[in-house]
């Protein structure tokens, strides 16, 4: 089993700092923002009666798998779908770390 995790939030533009002070308010210590821009499809934003923003930042938290669930909720409690951020939060298992100590 991983040591660490790699959490991946997709969030709206401008709602990074909200992903990052959810995520550090359980433990997390930092993150990188990547700006990126969604593809979204018209017929899911029908569907479910909401506007999809293609404008997005991806927010990228490594962290000890020990927090990554408690990390996960907190992001989606402030961020996720419901929110005005509209976010996704993923999770992918990562073997090896150098130059970082999260623990």
């Amino acid at each position: 089993m991983a040591k660490f995790e790699l959490i991946i939030a997709l969030v709206n533009t401008g709602f990074s700092e909200v992903v990052m002070s959810s995520a550090r308010e359980v433990g997390a210590r930092g993150g990188t923002v990547v700006h990126a821009r969604g593809t979204a499809n018209k017929e899911i934003s029908k569907k479910y009666g909401i506007v999809i923003t293609p404008d997005k930042e991806m927010v990228l938290i490594l962290v000890s798998n020990k927090i990554t669930d408690q990390v996960v909720e907190a992001i989606y409690k402030n961020a996720g779908l419901t929110t005005d951020g509209q976010g996704i939060v993923f999770t992918l298992p990562v073997d090896n770390v150098a130059g970082l100590k999260l623990e």
